[in-house]
């Protein structure tokens, strides 16, 4: 394949990486529990909010390291 058919095919992967990316993000703004999990931290104040979503970034690293290594298997094929 020649340097610019490369090319074409790696903004393909990524326009697609984008909408996945945009739609998993729209989902997760209507969903109320994430940044809401025991093992948050929240501390509220009037006129200020701090929120430290320990345990969401966990799962939230979980569940991609688990979606990165099956798209890495199916793409050594």
């Amino acid at each position: 394949m020649n340097g610019l058919g490369t090319v074409g095919k790696l903004l393909m992967i990524a326009g697609v990486a984008m909408v996945l990316l945009g739609g998993a993000l729209w989902l997760f703004s209507r969903v109320d529990f994430f940044g809401r999990l025991p093992g948050d931290i929240r501390i509220e104040r009037p006129g200020f909010t701090c929120l430290i979503p320990l345990a969401s970034s966990v799962i939230l690293s979980i569940l991609l390291t688990i979606l990165l290594n099956i798209i890495v298997r199916l793409l050594n094929r």
